[in-house]
Parts: structure tokens; sequence; C-alpha cells
């Protein structure tokens, strides 16, 4: 059976607690001026809109504002209509200098920062404004009522975080709660097939709290697509051809699990039975996870972004959904996350 076009089936969910609603694909734009010149940024965020798409996402950091850049361009060469769709969200937090207050949430980094994405992009206000991670330098108080501060003054709409653990996220939505703060309202961490941990803390805090979860990495940096195997270490033109040592994905790293390979072959056998292709599937499954509102999806190329848009209208049944779930259980020992600690904490007497 071949591939299935299903890059028009975009549906749409709630931002978290919030009343926006944002598509539950979201294009992500890192590769916006590193992998991706201007020419392909603009065409990926043609494509995104036409698809049915509505969230964006970029930061500061992204190539040093570049990223912020195009997509301003971008913004500015659009009719009203296309502009009114888009769901404009960026972050603040990594440095952008190399003087001491050019990093970090405090008042005096997150004040320049935000104003400098604003001119950047070309607008007066950006929908969700995320710190794109925790600070130990910077009392939360402070940080929080910069982004109530924000909020009060019409540049942001709601405020998020990126890449906050579990204790973290609990600690943000207490104190904003506690001081009649804006409270955030969603969360970005790196969820996929192949990182599952974030279920242990960091899923059940976002469900506890009403914050919806913006995925990123959702093909583990590629290894979901199927384009690395076993026996051929990544040469060419690709992340891991080009820097097989890159990061979270790096290829001994994690090749070297057998836990990787058996959850490709089974993302492999649903996309073959589905005529889907593998990042679909990967995709899907975890578009259907529970607290995730949008996911984020990052491309060098526009058909790259088109397949993967192709994932909105692949609905997993319970089988193919629970074989994925079995193979990439992350392997929690018995406490406090596995069965002992879950025994722990379950009121199911039936066995006493």
């Amino acid at each position: 059976m071949g591939t299935e076009d299903r890059s028009t089936a975009v549906d749409y969910r709630t931002l978290g607690r919030s009343g926006c609603s944002v598509s539950a694909l979201c294009l992500g734009t890192m590769t916006f001026g590193a992998e991706t010149d201007e020419a392909g940024a603009h065409e990926q965020l043609d494509l995104f809109v036409e698809s049915g798409g509505t969230l964006v996402d970029t930061a500061d950091v992204y190539s040093a504002g570049v990223s912020e850049e195009m997509i301003g361009r971008w913004l500015a060469e659009r009719p009203a209509d296309v502009r009114d769709r888009v769901v404009l969200a960026t972050k603040g937090r990594m440095p952008m200098g190399a003087e001491p207050n050019a990093v970090g949430n405090s008042r005096r980094h997150l004040r320049r920062a935000l104003e400098d994405s604003l001119r950047r992009l070309g607008v007066e206000h950006v929908d969700l404004y995320q710190l794109h991670a925790w600070d130990p330098h910077t009392p939360l108080e402070e940080t929080l009522r910069f982004l109530d501060d924000a909020v009060h003054a019409g540049q942001v709409a709601y405020p998020g975080l990126s890449n906050f653990l579990g204790w973290q996220v609990q600690a943000a939505v207490d104190l904003a709660g506690r001081e009649h703060l804006a409270v955030p309202v969603t969360l970005q961490p790196s969820y996929s097939l192949l990182v599952r941990q974030v279920e242990f803390e960091i899923v059940p805090a976002c469900l506890h709290n009403g914050l919806g979860i913006l995925p990123w990495g959702p093909l583990a940096g590629g290894w979901l697509s199927g384009k690395y195997t076993r026996d051929q270490r990544p040469e060419g033109a690709t992340r891991l051809g080009e820097d097989p040592g890159r990061g979270m994905e790096a290829y001994d790293r994690v090749g070297g699990r057998a836990r990787t390979w058996d959850v490709l072959e089974a993302v492999q056998d649903v996309a073959e039975s589905r005529g889907a292709t593998m990042a679909q599937v990967a995709l899907a499954w975890l578009a259907a996870r529970p607290a995730v509102t949008s996911v984020i999806l990052g491309a060098r190329t526009t058909e790259q972004l088109r397949g993967n848009l192709g994932a909105a209208g692949l609905v997993l049944d319970d089988d193919e959904t629970a074989r994925l779930d079995a193979v990439s259980e992350p392997g929690a020992a018995d406490y406090p996350y596995g069965d002992v600690g879950t025994e722990q904490r379950s009121r199911d007497l039936s066995g006493a």
C-alpha cells in the first residue's frame, strides 16, 4: 500500500488550560538560519499554514535571533488573514551575548530578551512566551512577576515553560497561584518513543496542573524516521552523518541500546501495515499521549515537513498503541516508579 496523503487532516486543541486553540502539530523553527535558508523557511511556513497548522514555535537563541527575523519577514509579507491564523510562540533564557546579564531568567535579562524578540518578529505581542529552562540563580518569584507584568502590559498572552523538571513545574504553578500571578499554561520537554522518562514525574505534574505538553524532539533527532541502521554508521548530509556524537541523539549512545532497535522494528512494522512512514507513526503515537497539546515538528526541508504533516490524519488502533507502548517502556526500577512503588501507592485492596 502506498503512503496516504494526510497533510490536510489537522485537528485543534486548547493550549493547556487556556482557551486558545492551536493545531495538534506545531512548526518548530530551530533549523531556520542554520540548516534551512530564508526561502526554505518561508516555504515551510506557507505549507504549514496552508495545511491548517497554526502554532509556530521559535526562540531568541535559534541561530542567534535569525530564526525570529525570518519569521518576522514572512509575517510582514503575508496578508492579514494569514498572519491572524498564526499562534506565535517564542522563548527566552539562553545566552544571547557574553556579558553576565545576557543569560538567565532575571527580570533584567528577560525584559531585554522579550523586547528583542518582539522587534525581530515585527510584532507588538506574542501569544506564548516560554522560559527556555530553569534558572538556579534567579528567585522564581522574580521570574514569574516579570511574566505577569508582560501579560498585563499586553506583550504576552500566556506564559509557558520549557525543560523544567516535575518539581520545578509544580513550584512555578504553586507560586503563581498563591501570588495571583499569570499561571504557565504549557511545558516543552523532550518526549518521544525513545525518550519516555518524562512520564515518571513531568507528565503527571502537567496533568495535575492542566499544563499542555509541547514535545520537542518527537523523532529523537531523526532516529524514529528510520534513517539510521544498525549495520551502517550515518554519513553524508544528515545530522549524525556530519557529527555522529551530536547531543542526545549521538549514534553510539542511542544505537548502543537494544531497546532502540526493538522500538524501530515495531514502528517500521506498524508503518508498513498502515501505508505510513515511520515518522508519521511515531508522531501519531506521541500526539495521542495524555496532556500532549501540540507536537513540535522540526524539518530541514519542505519535503520533510510535508511528510511529517501526514501524521495529522493517522490514528493508531489499540493494538498498535499497546505494542508501541510495550516495546518503548523505559524500564523503571521497582521503586519508586516500578511495580513496588505502584503497589505502595495503590488503593486496590482486592488482594488483601
